[in-house]
């Protein structure tokens, strides 16, 4: 029996480019998931939420109980509005929250969005909280989209995002296994910020510079990528890790630029199985030319690049889909993909 389900799916990453919101309809028979966006939109936030949520791991307890509580009111109202604006009759909201701290080998994980203010603004049911029950079960609490993966695209061999960090997914044994593969765009917009700013369109910067040899050794040398999976970056990698490495001034932006460039498409292409065919790209550094470029010259296999709804929200569309797991008792974190030692049910649900 098909059963039908119609579910607001809320996206913040790393890069702070905005909420995403993704209207999506799940059609489930058995154990098939079939989905539809029907509707979809990134609102960017404006300076003072950008400044706030890129200030707030340094703030006091205090300061970030409140932003957690405003945030929450923000994500609700958005999420009023939008069902308004499209004339929506969702089920229940999925919200991810914006990450401010990842540290799952010190046992904890914090996606701020207070779920009973979403409620409250916007009259649904709302699951948040996604990745602290992974954590507490020993897990990395990332990345959770690959069960996304295996459930509606199965098509593909192999999945890869390119977000704040880029996140890779395949099959291998029998088991769903994927990882954090490297920095994407939290690196490429932080030097693109050094110009003033917000990205470098297309790779257009990247694409002018040369390569720095010594650098690109340096940073392919981080311990990181000697590390086996399960394992997941965060922020405070980058900022402690990464980002010393290219804030040098004795090379030209445009060079640095095009050295991480080279770096994640070095670093992902090692990702790749050999038994890989295909590769399904999405996120927003799909949209970065020259990035597409030197991955498509490093992975020997077919890049794929979905319809411009799925390049943008398919992250937004896998938390839909993690709610509705939720929603239904099923579990939605693989131990295969976070290393812990139960297959957790994760989000907190809260009723309007």
């Amino acid at each position: 029996m098909k059963k039908v389900y119609k579910v607001i799916g809320v996206m913040s990453g790393t890069s702070l480019d905005g909420v995403d919101l993704a209207f999506c309809i799940f059609i489930v028979e058995g154990k098939r998931y079939e989905f539809k966006i029907e509707a979809c939109e990134t609102v960017p936030y404006d300076d003072a939420w950008k400044s706030r949520l890129a200030d707030l791991p340094s703030k006091d307890a205090v300061t970030f109980v409140k932003t957690h509580t405003q945030y929450g009111h923000y994500i609700g109202q958005l999420v009023r509005s939008f069902v308004k604006r499209h004339s929506l009759q969702p089920d229940f909201v999925a919200n991810h929250g914006h990450t401010i701290f990842h540290q799952p080998e010190e046992g904890y994980t914090s996606q701020i969005g207070d779920g009973a203010a979403i409620a409250a603004e916007c009259g649904l049911p709302v699951i948040c909280d996604f990745r602290t029950s992974d954590v507490a079960y020993g897990g990395q609490g990332a990345p959770l989209v690959p069960i996304g993966d295996q459930l509606l695209f199965s098509g593909y061999d192999c999945c890869l995002n390119l977000g704040g960090f880029g996140n890779i997914s395949f099959e291998q044994g029998g088991q769903r296994i994927a990882f954090d593969t490297c920095p994407v765009n939290i690196a490429l917009n932080y030097l693109a910020g050094k110009a003033g700013l917000p990205f470098d369109k297309d790779g257009e910067l990247a694409s002018t510079g040369t390569l720095i040899p010594a650098l690109l050794k340096n940073l392919n040398s981080l311990q990181y990528y000697h590390c086996q999976p399960p394992k997941s970056l965060g922020r405070e990698w980058f900022e402690k890790e990464f980002q010393p490495l290219v804030s040098g001034k004795e090379s030209s932006l445009q060079d640095i630029l095009a050295t991480v460039t080279e770096h994640i498409a070095y670093q992902i292409s090692l990702c790749i199985p050999a038994s890989v065919v295909n590769m399904v790209v999405t996120g927003g550094g799909t949209f970065n030319k020259y990035l597409i470029s030197r991955l498509k010259s490093h992975a020997k296999v077919e890049v794929i690049i979905p319809p411009a709804d799925i390049v943008n929200y398919k992250e937004a569309l896998i938390f839909a889909l993690l709610g509705l797991l939720r929603v239904n008792g099923v579990p939605n974190c693989l131990p295969s993909v976070t290393g812990s030692c139960h297959a957790a049910t994760g989000g907190a649900i809260y009723l309007p």
